[in-house]
């Protein structure tokens, strides 16, 4: 997906002098002088894929470096002398770092300006001639509504009483009912499932293009909208059935456009990669690469990041390497997220998953060069999915500028095939069976029963440090999250004993979702009400 910058808009919603973000026009093009053309139409919507990859790219704290913080997978961690800000999400605990009551201040700013964009556009749509081009204007309406609905999703999942803007607006907007604002994701969804055609897009072409939203990947993201929120609400209330979004699902599975691919290790790079000292390269041949045939959606980056403005990078990238060690295929990052032994010691011992997922490094001969001092709660494993990839001599493996901190370019694959399977398995589906028994068989795993638990249990190993695991736990109930997450744990900070521990009690009065900054309750004059647990 090529990236065009253009500007959408200064004003932002909160009635007050202070602006809540200043966006600095990139181009010339502005809203007195654009929205006149159907090209207009498709480079605003090149605005809002931009808008949704910055929710990752702009160095902030990340939707998906925070739910793997919250989940039972990993600790916070980071650099030994850094401040606690993770800590204080790890624990749901804003006591571990009293002063930081801004951690998602640059989230929230993110976010609201990719869903002002997708809001500008979507006013704007009826006031340009598309002729009798119908169907050309409803796929433009259908990816904006999905970027809109999935950036509504990561927020009211983060903070569950978030303010709902349909159009872009300067008032002072209220925290909405939850529920109208999962209602709107659902409409989106829907809409983007019935106008986007099939064959936008073709899977043929996955490899340029999967960045882009198709009808399948709409109907999955409304499986993962739909699971949650019946789940941790207990309510079947969105406008959409138990049926219908199974039925979504089933017509992905039939569509032929998709699979599992064959080694789950070569859909990760640090996982495939193969490193050649002799002649300093990485043997990239066993990566499926991106836009494989398991891929239904995807965020995507580029390597052409500077620290000049252009924020194209997958930024949070960096925040799970291990801390300044380049061991290849592995490169050096800032040490978040280290990985809970509860985990690894929990896999199967024929689950191929394990190696593919988790970076083990006694084992793998790193823990002798590793400078375990400037490490906070070190626990011998790190994540092998996301993390940055170097050569044998250390250099940073990402072309652009090969600065190891803008210049990632991975993926992130929000939606993969094998979440599809699993979520129509856990439908219902007539074929439950055969769609958990292909999951497990790709893990080399024999078959077991189809069960809600078994598929809950599976989906922990499969989608391991994937952004998937805190909500797939909230969604059985916030008892149950609590008591999973829930733990005492041995670690080294700084080479010196240390403890995680983390109590049920804090998860329970958050209610398991994360503190409004204290800046857009400031700006919102107090319109804003800050979360239970947080203050």
């Amino acid at each position: 997906m090529k990236k065009v910058l253009i500007y959408i808009s200064t004003a932002l919603f909160w009635g007050c002098t202070e602006n809540f973000l200043d966006v600095d026009p990139m181009t010339s093009v502005l809203d007195n002088n654009f929205y006149k053309t159907v090209a207009d139409a498709e480079m605003a919507l090149i605005g809002c894929y931009d808008g949704f990859q910055r929710t990752s790219s702009n160095g902030n704290m990340s939707f998906y470096v925070t739910s793997e913080v919250l989940s039972d997978n990993t600790f916070g961690a980071t650099g030994n002398t850094d401040g606690r800000a993770y800590q204080a999400i790890d624990r749901f605990d804003i006591s571990q770092s009293p002063s930081d009551n801004n951690i998602f201040n640059g989230t929230w700013a993110d976010y609201y300006a990719g869903i002002f964009r997708c809001n500008t556009l979507l006013q704007k749509l009826n006031g340009i001639d598309f002729g009798s081009d119908a169907a050309r204007k409803n796929r433009i309406e259908g990816e904006a509504r999905f970027l809109r609905a999935i950036q509504y999703f990561d927020l009211v999942r983060l903070f569950e009483k978030i303010p709902l803007l349909t159009e872009p607006t300067t008032d002072n907007i209220p925290q909405a009912d939850p529920t109208a604002v999962y209602q709107l994701i659902v409409e989106d969804l829907k809409f983007a499932a019935s106008n986007i055609p099939s064959n936008a897009y073709p899977k043929s072409e996955a490899a340029s293009n999967d960045g882009r939203v198709t009808p399948h990947a709409a109907k999955a993201l409304l499986g993962r909208v739909y699971l949650f929120y019946t789940g941790y609400y207990g309510k079947d209330d969105l406008g959409v059935s138990k049926s219908e979004v199974l039925t979504g699902l089933e017509e992905i599975i039939s569509s032929g456009e998709f699979g599992l691919v064959e080694e789950y290790k070569s859909l990760w790079p640090a996982a495939s990669y193969l490193p050649n000292a002799a002649n300093n390269t990485l043997d990239k041949s066993g990566y499926a690469g991106m836009g494989n045939k398991e891929t239904v959606f995807a965020q995507k980056f580029n390597n052409t990041q500077n620290y000049n403005g252009m924020v194209d990078g997958n930024r949070w990238l960096v925040m799970m390497g291990m801390r300044n060690t380049n061991y290849a295929p592995y490169g050096k990052g800032w040490g978040a997220c280290t990985v809970n032994p509860r985990l690894v010691n929990s896999f199967d011992v024929n689950d191929k998953r394990k190696v593919a997922s988790i970076i083990d490094l006694e084992k793998e001969g790193i823990a002798s060069s590793f400078d375990i001092k400037d490490q906070r709660e070190y626990t011998g494993y790190s994540n092998k999915k996301y993390t940055p990839t170097a050569l044998p001599d250390g250099t940073s493996d990402t072309g652009g500028s090969n600065d190891f901190q803008i210049s990632q370019d991975q993926d992130f694959v929000v939606i993969r095939y094998a979440d599809v399977l699993l979520m129509a398995a856990e439908l219902g589906s007539a074929n439950a069976q055969n769609y958990f028994d292909a999951v497990r068989a790709r893990a080399g795993l024999s078959t077991k029963p189809v069960t809600k638990e078994n598929i809950w249990e599976e989906r922990k190993f499969e989608f391991a440090f994937e952004g998937i695991r805190y909500w797939d736990l909230l969604r059985q109930g916030l008892q149950v999250a609590s008591a999973t997450i829930a733990q005492t744990q041995n670690v080294l900070s700084g080479n010196a004993a240390d403890q995680v521990i983390i109590k049920a009690e804090n998860i329970t009065k958050t209610r398991g979702f994360m503190q409004i900054p204290n800046t857009q309750i400031t700006l919102s004059k107090g319109v804003l009400v800050q979360n239970p647990g947080w203050n």
